[in-house]
């Protein structure tokens, strides 16, 4: 809980009842900040808005509505790279197995990484081409997840922040093509644009940008075995099976190559936060329930582990959480508990954008803007401030412009 400025015994004694309330909006200042302060900043705060600032010693600054539960967007990423490295460990690397069955078959056991990418899907191939010259299927093994996740918010758009989630994805399950002098190409050199990818192009209509591959048909999953096969044989592996969904079996398999990502679970949070990424945030989620309840990973796994986490460890009681990434209207969280999110996450709020002072993310749905962070001290520490705009027509940036201007 924040600490307030507690006041002399004999004001105490002749207007108790005013501190209490007092004490109770979080009103009061701490010990030497004038009183004026922030006072400029409470206009910009509307009644359907709420704010809590903090000093680096935590006593409040400003509260208003600091105890309502409100819609976080996209500032609840915090939470869930928090609750990530509860679980797993700032030093957590996320693995891929690739394994021959009893048949010749090339198994590929995915744990979720969600920075499965083209550049490393070729490093891989490299690895693998010096060890295997040839196999038969190409199967895929995503039983580390639930089957057919469903994501609360997440719809059928094309936009990336609507790609499904699995245990085995690659390139955050999107494509992005131009079309050049009539033909279709890729728009990342580093990503082939194979002909998997070509025809779920086609059937979009589309001549430029960026498509999702749906969870429909598990088309997701089948262009990430397609696109590794791709790799696997510009590498000199010999294959001519089929691409299909399947199960590693206990009993005859040797596991072949296992890819430990290179990239600790620090950098995937900085990646999070940094580009507000919705599918790393529920890859993780469902990761933190795998870790904490087993396998297969499940979305209400993923959600119960870090209720557990955000009751016990930081003592968010009336957190209402969805999913993991804030595109959910479902989630609820209030001003007051955020900063305690924050609290706990100070230490790693380098991983966070950062402009001038500034370490921030924000959060962005219909009608609602927020925005969390910390504000450098020149005394040292950090000020901590959480703001939860649902007010139409207001955004956070004159609240931060005004915090700034004053908190030095």
């Amino acid at each position: 809980m924040p600490s307030y400025q507690v006041p002399p015994v004999g004001l105490l004694a002749c207007n108790r009842r005013w501190l209490l309330a007092a004490c109770l909006a979080g009103l009061l200042l701490p010990a030497g900040l004038p009183a004026a302060s922030l006072e400029g900043v409470k206009p910009l705060i509307g009644t359907g808005d709420a704010a809590l600032v903090t000093a680096p010693d935590g006593r409040v600054l400003l509260a208003a509505n600091a105890d309502r539960q409100m819609v976080p967007a996209s500032i609840l990423k915090v939470l869930t790279a928090l609750s990530a490295v509860h679980y797993l460990g700032p030093d957590f690397r996320f693995e891929t197995d690739f394994y021959l069955d009893s048949d010749h078959n090339l198994v590929v056991k995915g744990s979720g990484d969600p920075l499965l990418v083209s550049e490393t899907l070729a490093a891989i191939a490299a690895e693998l081409g010096g060890r295997l010259q040839r196999f038969n299927d190409l199967v895929l093994d995503p039983a580390f997840f639930e089957h057919a996740l469903r994501i609360p918010g997440v719809s059928a758009s094309p936009e990336p922040y609507d790609a499904p989630n699995g245990a085995l994805c690659v390139n955050f399950n999107t494509v992005a093509f131009e079309t050049l002098n009539g033909r279709l190409v890729s728009a990342e050199p580093q990503t082939p644009l194979i002909p998997f990818a070509v025809e779920r192009i086609r059937a979009s209509g589309l001549t430029n940008g960026r498509i999702v591959l749906s969870s429909q048909n598990q088309d997701h999953l089948l262009y990430a075995g397609h696109l590794i096969r791709h790799f696997l044989t510009a590498s000199g592996i010999q294959t001519r099976g089929a691409v299909r969904i399947g199960r590693l079996e206990p009993g005859s398999r040797r596991l072949v190559h296992r890819h430990t990502a290179t990239t600790p679970l620090t950098g995937v949070i900085a990646e999070l936060l940094q580009y507000s990424n919705n599918f790393i945030a529920n890859q993780l989620t469902v990761v933190i329930g795998a870790t904490a309840a087993g396998p297969p990973g499940t979305l209400a796994k993923g959600v119960s582990a870090t209720r557990t986490y955000a009751a016990d460890v930081l003592g968010l009681k009336t957190l209402r959480l969805a999913e993991g990434s804030g595109i959910s209207r479902q989630n609820r969280i209030s001003a007051r508990e955020m900063g305690r999110v924050l609290a706990a996450f100070e230490p790693l709020r380098h991983l966070m954008r950062h402009e001038g002072r500034e370490y921030y993310k924000t959060g962005t749905l219909s009608g609602i803007r927020t925005r969390a962070g910390y504000i450098a001290s020149a005394a040292g520490g950090c000020y901590r401030f959480a703001l939860l705009v649902n007010t139409p027509g207001r955004s956070t940036d004159r609240i931060m412009r005004a915090l700034l201007d004053r908190l030095n």
